[in-house]
């Protein structure tokens, strides 16, 4: 079977989906084996999911996930995988509502799983849950995820509320408690992205840094581990053990495709389903909403688009250089220009849909005359090429992002431009995702590096992880503060917002972190996303939202319409 036949055509397309050997679906998909406010789902066809699982969805990503412990330090790809092999007690739907998923039931004060200072929880698992090998689900592997957590010798991706959990005890192979020690509002959302793992099989790990487990996941989720090529391609496949609805999908293909304009061909000739994450880019917009038999939407996204800076380079370490770069950034250009208008401009972290977002942030202004003044005054005086020094320092600097983003590339050469106006030298020093987003970004090696995060917890506004001083990797701290970022007074509002679960309250100090945060510029915003997602028409189920990093989190809901 050709690629042409596996595109476009009613026929062709059930063919591609369904009943294909291993050997042809690949090919069909175009992959060698062994080479390298919401927006609401798309209207359901007059169709029921099938009886048992069938077909395939080919899911194309950017980027390659390369990190297959959920509790290890991880990016927003690697999730997209997580949310199909492994389930958490229990997470947020599309409409921000809490719902369980190991977990029975969602503790509360009325049930008696949570007493009413927030500092005692007991909760109750699902029975009858098993892992992909066939093993029981139990308290016991609830509570070695935990105690992993907090291992000191463990690469946690966080240990933010972990770290506060005491007297943690197996009440019963379905029934487990613990305490904190002391109030802290966010937790119930930080468990809404913790992801079980099995204690009889990392248990037994002499380092669990280092386990095979780590390169073949067992989870307890609806697809489970089958093949991975590297470069290339990750199979999962149904696990018709799985104790929620679906998966009504014999197989998903994660397809990784960096260079975006080949991803969008990709999608307009059928050779793959859904095209998520950095999705289709602004200046392919306008031809991928003309497709007559692909389903495309724009809809807000929580991550922030930045300039991203390492405020331990010498370069970056006075504020007043960050706030001239901030000045001297053309950041309507870029979103006019180069995103076509459709993305959001900010000056601050939280998407709009937050309840904690600071409408009162100060807003950008483009003044390169400013920026000029600025380091001017701060005794940054022109030297070789017009290039300004400071005490043997020059004021030049890497700017890294992932390779074969063209988009980013051409808001980088923007950006390069602005710079140069005000004696600023930015070099631009773009990496493949794997070698980036790993020890180069989350050990601090980079000088600057333009990046989307989305800086929420779930549906909760707190950004500990990625603002705290104590949070720094690169200094032994556990989080994401890949800025290194240090300033007590934040540290102070966040610790405060966060042991607190008066709402008002909260968005209070919320409010005047974002302020303090929106003064020191450790990162420069951009815009908040409003990507640009796809799938072909017939594939039902699919569901954005703002509350996961992306958007790949039902596919046990996902089926073609027959």
């Amino acid at each position: 079977m050709t690629d042409d036949q596996l595109r476009d055509t009613g026929h062709s397309q059930t063919l591609a989906r369904r009943g294909l050997s291993r050997r042809q679906l690949l090919a069909g998909a175009g992959i060698a084996a062994g080479a390298a406010g919401l927006l609401p789902a798309p209207a359901r066809a007059q169709s029921k999911p099938p009886a048992r699982p069938t077909g395939h969805v080919i899911i194309g990503f950017s980027q390659e996930p390369t990190v297959f412990n959920p509790l290890m330090p991880h990016i927003e790809v690697d999730q997209g995988v997580y949310w199909n092999l492994f389930s958490p007690l229990w997470m947020a739907d599309q409409t921000g509502e809490i719902v369980a998923q190991l977990a029975a039931e969602i503790p509360t004060v009325a049930n008696g799983g949570l007493s009413s200072d927030g500092m005692s929880w007991r909760v109750k698992l699902r029975p009858g849950v098993t892992w992909h090998d066939g093993k029981p689900f139990t308290a016991e592997d609830v509570k070695f995820s935990f105690d992993l957590l907090n291992n000191p010798k463990f690469r946690a991706w966080s240990r933010t509320g972990y770290e506060l959990m005491q007297d943690i005890k197996v009440e019963s192979p379905t029934e487990i408690s613990w305490k904190l020690s002391k109030p802290f509002a966010p937790f119930m959302s930080i468990l809404c992205w913790t992801f079980m793992v099995p204690a009889h099989i990392l248990g037994k790990a002499a380092d669990p840094n280092t386990a095979p487990f780590n390169n073949a996941p067992v989870g307890t989720g609806a697809f489970m581990w089958k093949e991975r090529v590297p470069g290339d391609h990750i199979t999962l496949a149904a696990n018709p053990h799985f104790f929620g609805t679906g998966p009504y999908l014999e197989q998903i293909i994660f397809k990784y495709i960096p260079d975006l304009t080949v991803m969008f061909t990709q999608f307009q000739t059928g050779a793959i389903d859904y095209i998520g994450l950095q999705g289709i880019t602004a200046d392919h917009y306008g031809q991928a909403k003309k497709l007559a038999d692909r389903n495309v939407v724009v809809g807000p996204a929580p991550f922030i688009e930045s300039i991203t800076l390492n405020l331990s380079k010498p370069q970056f370490r006075e504020r007043e250089v960050r706030e001239a770069l901030y000045y001297g950034m053309d950041n309507k250009s870029i979103i006019e220009q180069i995103y076509y208008g459709l993305p959001k401009p900010t000056s601050t972290y939280l998407p709009t849909q937050s309840w904690a977002f600071n409408p009162h942030v100060a807003p950008h202004e483009y003044d390169p005359a400013k920026a000029k003044a600025m380091l001017d005054a701060a005794g940054w005086k022109p030297g070789a090429n017009g290039i300004r020094e400071k005490n043997g320092v020059r004021l030049s600097f890497q700017n890294s992002t992932t390779a074969g983003n063209h988009v980013r590339e051409q808001a980088q050469q923007l950006l390069q431009q602005n710079w140069s106006d005000i004696g600023v030298e930015m070099k631009i020093k773009n990496m493949p995702p794997a070698v980036i987003w790993g020890d180069y970004f989350n050990k601090s090696q980079y000088d600057s590096v333009m990046i989307g995060e989305d800086f929420m917890t779930g549906p909760d506004p707190d950004v500990s992880p990625y603002f705290l001083s104590t949070a720094i990797p690169a200094k032994g701290g556990s989080g994401q503060n890949t800025m290194e970022y240090v300033n007590p007074e934040v540290d102070k509002l966040l610790q405060a917002g966060a042991t607190t679960f008066d709402r008002a309250a909260r968005q209070k100090d919320y409010w005047q972190a974002a302020e303090l945060i929106r003064h020191d510029l450790p990162q420069l915003p951009i815009f908040q996303y409003a990507t640009v997602e796809g799938t072909r028409k017939g594939l039902i189920g699919y569901a954005p939202s703002v509350y996961v990093s992306v958007n790949t989190w039902n596919v046990n809901t996902w089926y073609w319409a027959s």
